[in-house]
C-alpha cells in the first residue's frame, strides 16, 4: 500500500472522532516518521510517552531517525514534561490539557491491569472524542480491556510497500556516501531489484541490510542483492511462521503434469495488463491433492519458478502456538507477509492439518475460526497471491473448502504413469551424474510400477550408496536390488489410495 494512502487513511480515523487508535507494530522508527507526516499535514503537534522518558514534544522531521543515530554523544534530549513518567500520571496530565494533538504512547496496555489506569483511559477517550485529539497506542500485542475496547479501532498498518523502501534506499545512499565514503555502483534497475529483494522486511531490518551489505566491503552494488535475498531468507525463517524460496534458488523440475502445466500458461495471462482492462481478477489459487511423494510439494515450487514469482510456505507445525490468540496472530502475520511481496506464490503444505477445521471444539474452536479466516481472506484479497494447497487426505477437509469458487481449480495427483515414471527416473539419475541411456529402463519401469516419485527417488540414492559401499558404478541390477526391499505406499497404504481415487474420481482435475 503507498505510504501516502496510509497516511490518508489514518488521517481519517483521526478526524472521525476516534479516542483510541491501534497500531500493532514492533517498528517504532516507522511509526514516528508517518504520526509526524500525519500531524504536518494536519497542523497538530505530535506528543511521544513511555515509561522511560515520560511524556515529551516529538522532536524533528521525518528524518530525525537518522540525524539521532549518527549525532555525537552528549545531544540534547527533548525535556519531560511534568512527572508523568508513571502511566496513571500521564492520564492525568492529559485529562488538563486542553491543546489539539496527538499523543503516541508506546507499550501503554502493560500498564492496563491497574483497574484506576483503565478508569482514566476511558475518561481521556471521552475528553478527546469531543476535541479530536487521539492517543495512539503501539505494542507488539496490544490488548484492550473490555471498558475501553468499544472506543478503540485497530489501524492495521501494511508492511512497507515500494515507496518506503525506494526512500530507505535513496536515503541509505545518501548517509552511507556522506558518512561512509562508500563506494556506490548502482544503476536504475538494479535500485529496482533491490527495492524488490526488499520487500518482505520491515524499514529497520532493510536499514539493517543494506548498511551491512554495503560497509562490509566498502561499496554498494548489484552483486549485493542476491546477498540481500538471502539475507531476508533467514529473517523470514527466523520469524517462524513462513520459510521463503527466492526465485533465485528455486530449481524445481517437474517431470510429467502436463494437464497441471497447460492450466498454469493458460492462468499466467490472468496477472497481463490485458487481463485488467477487461476487469478479469488474477487467478486466486489451486488444491492439489492426492498421496505422499506424488510430486505435489515439487508442483508448488515448479508454479512459482514458471512465474518468476516468490515461493512462501506456509507449515502447519510452525503456524499453531500454545498461546492464546498467538495462532491467529501468526497466520495474520503469514498472509500480511505474503501480500507484501505479491506478486508472490503462498504454498500452504498439508492444509487438511492446519486449516482442515476437523477438530471440533476440541481446540477452542481454533481450527474453525483459522478456516474462516482463510476463507474469507481468499475471498475478498486484492493483492496478487497465489495460493498453491497440497493435500494427503481428502477427507479431512470441509465441504466448504471444496466448493464452486473457492480455488480455482482442484486437481488430483495420482501415482506416475509410465511416462511420468520415465521423466522422474531421468531426472534423478542426472541429477546424480548418472547416464540413463546405460540403464535397461523398460526393466526399471517394470519394476517401480506402483512407486511414487519420492519413491523412485529414494531408490536412486539408496542404490547410489550402495554402488558405493561396493566400489562399483551404478548399474541396473542395483536399482532392481533396492526396489525390491522396498515396500511402496500402493502396497502398504492401498485402501487409502482406493478411497482417494474413488473421491477424486469426476470431481477433480487430473494434472496430467
Amino acid at each position: 500500500m503507498p505510504i501516502s494512502v496510509t497516511i490518508r487513511n489514518l488521517q481519517t480515523l483521526i478526524l472521525s472522532f476516534h479516542p483510541i487508535i491501534v497500531i500493532e507494530t514492533v517498528e517504532e522508527e516507522r511509526v514516528q516518521g508517518l504520526l509526524k507526516k500525519v500531524t504536518q499535514d494536519m497542523s497538530m503537534p505530535l506528543f511521544e510517552w513511555s515509561a522511560a522518558q515520560g511524556l515529551i514534544r516529538s522532536p524533528g522531521t521525518m528524518d530525525a531517525p537518522w540525524v539521532n543515530e549518527y549525532a555525537p554523544p552528549g545531544t540534547i534530549k527533548p525535556t519531560t514534561i511534568g512527572n508523568t513518567a508513571e502511566a496513571l500520571a500521564v492520564l492525568q496530565h492529559l485529562q488538563d490539557m486542553t491543546i489539539k494533538a496527538l499523543f503516541w504512547l508506546k507499550d501503554f496496555t502493560k500498564h492496563l491491569d491497574d483497574p484506576v489506569v483503565v478508569r482514566h483511559l476511558r475518561e481521556v477517550a471521552q475528553l478527546f472524542s469531543q476535541n479530536r485529539s487521539a492517543l495512539i497506542l503501539t505494542g507488539n500485542d496490544v490488548q484492550l480491556p473490555k471498558e475501553v475496547a468499544h472506543d478503540a479501532v485497530y489501524f492495521d498498518l501494511k508492511l512497507p510497500g515500494r515507496d518506503e523502501f525506494a526512500y530507505t534506499v535513496k536515503d541509505m545512499v545518501r548517509v552511507l556516501r556522506q558518512k561512509h565514503r562508500t563506494q556506490i555502483d548502482l544503476q536504475q534497475e538494479d535500485g529496482e531489484r533491490l527495492v524488490q529483494a526488499l520487500s518482505g522486511m520491515t524499514i529497520k531490518q532493510a536499514r539493517q541490510v543494506l548498511a551491512y551489505a554495503a560497509l562490509d566491503d566498502g561499496k554498494l552494488t548489484a552483486c549485493d542483492v542476491d546477498r540481500i535475498v538471502h539475507r531476508k531468507a533467514q529473517i523470514i525463517r527466523e520469524g517462524g511462521v513462513l520459510e521463503y524460496f527466492p526465485l533465485q534458488e528455486n530449481r524445481a523440475e517437474l517431470g510429467g503434469f502436463s494437464g497441471l502445466k497447460q492450466w498454469l500458461a493458460r492462468a499466467e495471462v490472468g496477472f497481463t495488463a490485458e487481463a485488467k482492462a477487461l476487469n478479469l481478477q488474477p487467478p486466486k489459487g489451486i488444491l492439489i491433492v492426492g498421496i505422499q511423494g506424488c510430486g505435489k510439494s515439487l508442483a508448488a515450487k515448479a508454479i512459482a519458478q514458471q512465474w518468476k514469482m516468490p515461493l512462501l510456505k506456509l507449515d502447519a507445525g510452525r503456524l499453531y502456538d500454545k498461546y492464546v490468540g498467538e495462532s491467529e496472530k501468526n497466520f495474520r502475520q503469514a498472509i500480511k507477509l505474503a501480500e507484501s511481496m505479491a506478486p508472490s506464490v503462498l504454498w500452504i503444505d498439508e492444509i487438511e492439518k492446519s486449516l482442515g477445521a476437523d477438530n471440533g471444539d476440541q481446540d477452542g474452536g481454533l481450527s474453525r475460526r483459522m478456516f474462516g479466516s482463510f476463507l474469507t481472506w481468499m475471498q475478498e484479497k486484492s493483492q496478487q497471491v497465489f495460493v498453491v494447497a497440497t493435500a494427503n487426505d481428502i477427507s479431512r477437509i470441509p465441504p466448504e473448502m471444496l466448493r464452486k469458487g473457492r480455488f480455482d481449480e482442484i486437481f488430483y495427483v495420482d501415482l506416475p504413469d509410465v511416462k511420468e515414471r520415465t521423466n522422474i527416473i531421468n531426472i534423478h539419475l542426472l541429477l546424480r551424474k548418472q547416464d540413463p541411456s546405460q540403464f535397461d529402463m523398460a526393466a526399471l519401469l517394470k519394476e517401480t510400477e506402483g512407486f511414487s516419485g519420492a519413491e523412485i527417488e529414494q531408490v536412486v540414492i539408496a542404490a547410489l550408496y550402495r554402488a558405493l559401499y561396493l566400489r562399483q558404478p551404478l548399474n541396473t541390477e542395483l536399482m532392481i536390488q533396492e526396489i525390491d526391499s522396498t515396500i511402496p505406499l500402493s502396497v502398504s497404504r492401498r485402501e487409502h489410495l482406493q478411497q482417494l481415487r474413488a473421491i477424486a474420481k469426476d470431481r477433480f482435475v487430473s494434472v496430467r
